[in-house]
């Protein structure tokens, strides 16, 4: 980490404890006071917010869910009066109803704050041009990222999500040297830079992206597309502020996230109990000074593991590993459950093989199938012409995979090698999984 920091505090382990502690107690005695839903758990549970004098006090307190924001809609977890609120951001929900979360102006200051530390740690400065390609509305992600770039100083470039010929336009005319946009979407404009042949005239040399999980494959596959120096992953949700929450240094060996403003937790999302350190378990986020909707040990679904270990780059705030997937996204395959990295680990071991890939279930008869389909690299087939030959090649490469498939995960599955481009391409998130069980 720069000696030069503006926005990165430098705290000893001791000094972060210690701002957790204070934190802490701070949030359960807002919480209490502000919030009926959360006195109403804290009561249930038998807590008081004198109760918590030390950081092992934390593990006393009642989880919050997703189901508990729904259930509280349209302001769940308000702990200030309306009149200081100041914004509102929401994400979409399982039932229908969506999470929304409010927000104080020390709430968009803290958030702004937090989010500086990311353009920060990711080596940028006030001289970068950040064209930002997420979504604005009502939610976090484009008000986040432009935000945060301006607090940090840098030049903004609000463009949103879609619209491949602006976001090339922006790329080429306007110099762009830092691209912010989910790793699907990166890799998407990779692609028509190639196709177009733009390379030479890009600028870009980092990128920020986040919102889904990725493969490393995927990765390389943008990284070398659209010629970065560097890609940096960035965590966050809407019910943390939103992005912002941590980011990759340029060690690329996890994600700092920032423990003077939360805590991190990581739990078994079955018995609900702390897991070995280095384990992978949920994560759970207390927040420190939120003000109009704090968190009080929030199930994020979003699974990953603590490193223990200090970060090469000098930063002392603590790291996690990039997300892994969701505990609700697990597939329960013929009484294995799986999660769809998995079998993106396995595809990343076959040099063949492009990013991207999907993941179809149906129920034929009583009985589950799966169909794993994935791309080629592109030029893996052989020379035009010698159709056999390449039928050939894709036979034998699906077979590969689907037995490495079954030695790694223990499932049968069908494995279809498409062309590059076949599978659908998004601007968002894109659909790992198609489960068409139900419908069967």
């Amino acid at each position: 980490m720069s000696k030069t920091a503006r926005f990165i505090p430098k705290l000893s382990a001791a000094e972060i404890a210690e701002a957790q502690l204070t934190g802490l107690k701070w949030t359960v005695r807002h919480a209490y006071a502000g919030s009926p839903f959360y006195r109403a758990r804290l009561d249930e549970k038998g807590v008081a917010p004198g109760d918590i004098k030390t950081l092992d006090d934390l593990f006393k307190l009642p989880f919050t869910t997703a189901q508990d924001l729904q259930a509280g809609y349209p302001l769940p977890l308000l702990s200030v009066p309306e009149e200081r609120v100041v914004r509102i951001h929401g994400s979409s929900g399982t039932t229908g109803k969506r999470k929304i979360l409010t927000y104080t102006q020390k709430d968009i200051n803290d958030w702004a704050e937090m989010f500086a530390r990311c353009y920060e740690l990711a080596g940028l400065t006030v001289l970068d041009r950040v064209q930002i390609c997420v979504g604005y509305g009502l939610w976090t992600a484009g008000a986040g990222f432009q935000l945060g770039c301006e607090h940090f100083g840098a030049m903004a470039m609000p463009v949103g999500p879609g619209m491949l010929d602006i976001q090339l336009q922006m790329l080429t005319d306007l110099g762009s040297t830092c691209l912010c946009s989910t790793a699907s979407m990166a890799l998407l404009l990779g692609e028509e830079v190639e196709k177009q042949h733009l390379r030479g005239k890009l600028k870009l040399k980092r990128s920020i992206f986040g919102a889904e999980a990725h493969s490393r494959r995927m990765r390389q596959r943008f990284e070398e597309a659209l010629g970065l120096e560097h890609s940096f992953d960035i965590s966050g949700m809407t019910e943390i502020y939103g992005p912002g929450a941590g980011i990759e240094c340029e060690a690329h060996e996890g994600i700092h996230y920032w423990a003077d403003m939360y805590i991190l937790e990581i739990i078994d999302p079955e018995t609900l109990l702390p897991v070995a350190p280095g384990e992978l378990g949920e994560m759970v986020i207390t927040s420190l000074k939120k003000e109009a909707s704090p968190l009080i040990r929030y199930r994020t679904r979003d699974m990953t593991r603590l490193i223990p270990a200090p970060c090469p780059c000098g930063c002392g705030m603590p790291r996690h590993e990039r997300i892994q997937g969701r505990s609700d996204d697990m597939i329960i395959f013929r009484g294995v459950n799986i999660y769809p990295g998995q079998v993106a680990a396995v595809l990343e071991k076959h040099a063949e093989l492009n990013s991207e890939y999907q993941i179809e279930l149906s129920r034929v008869d009583g009985l589950d199938h799966m169909v794993v389909r994935v791309e080629k690299r592109p030029g893996v087939s052989p020379a035009a012409g010698a159709f056999d030959a390449c039928a050939c090649v894709d036979e034998n490469l699906s077979r590969a995979v689907a037995e490495d498939i079954r030695n790694q995960i223990l499932v049968r599955s069908k494995v279809e090698v498409l062309e590059p481009g076949t599978l659908p391409r998004s601007f968002a998130k894109t659909k790992r999984v198609v489960d068409a069980r139900d419908k069967d």
